[in-house]
């Protein structure tokens, strides 16, 4: 069985970039208007890079922001602890790396490639499928005992 901290080194490619890095980032409450204000806040910091609302590459970025915090959200909540939002954007390739971590490690994602589709008659379960066909690649890791990070690229231009 692969555990989150096997999975750290294999599937988090952030060496495969160069070039000069953009970042943001922001904690907020692990509450649907926390995941509402994400979706909102990464939309604005692409427009301030140069992506406007009303391209591709902004609307992309920002479904993905949205199922990834509405995940941390759901499924990595603790009681009193936030979750955070990271957007690197870089610049040489026009990649964007969405990252969103959250308190419970113990809960971690199906890894990369093994996502099963959704019973029809479910109303969720596709995010991660989403992420998954929009997005280079994807994955999660585990920086510390207290928290976990799903992340994923995605190209912009």
């Amino acid at each position: 069985m692969t555990t989150l901290s096997d999975m750290n080194v294999e599937i988090a490619p952030v060496d495969e970039h160069t070039g000069p890095a953009r970042h943001f980032r922001i904690r907020l409450s692990s509450t649907a208007r926390g995941a509402r204000l994400a979706r909102h806040l990464a939309a604005e910091q692409l427009t301030s890079w140069g992506w406007p609302y009303d391209c591709e590459g902004n609307r992309t970025a920002s479904l993905l922001v949205a199922e990834l915090a509405a995940n941390a959200v759901r499924h990595g909540q603790a009681r009193g602890r936030d979750f955070a939002l990271r957007l690197t954007l870089y610049a040489e390739d026009a990649t964007l790396r969405i990252e969103v971590t959250d308190a419970r490690p113990d809960r971690s994602p199906p890894l990369p490639g093994t996502l099963t589709p959704a019973d029809p008659e479910t109303e969720s379960g596709r995010g991660l499928l989403l992420v998954e066909s929009l997005s280079t690649h994807w994955g999660a890791t585990a920086g510390d005992p207290y928290t976990k990070t799903v992340w994923c690229e995605v190209p912009l231009g």
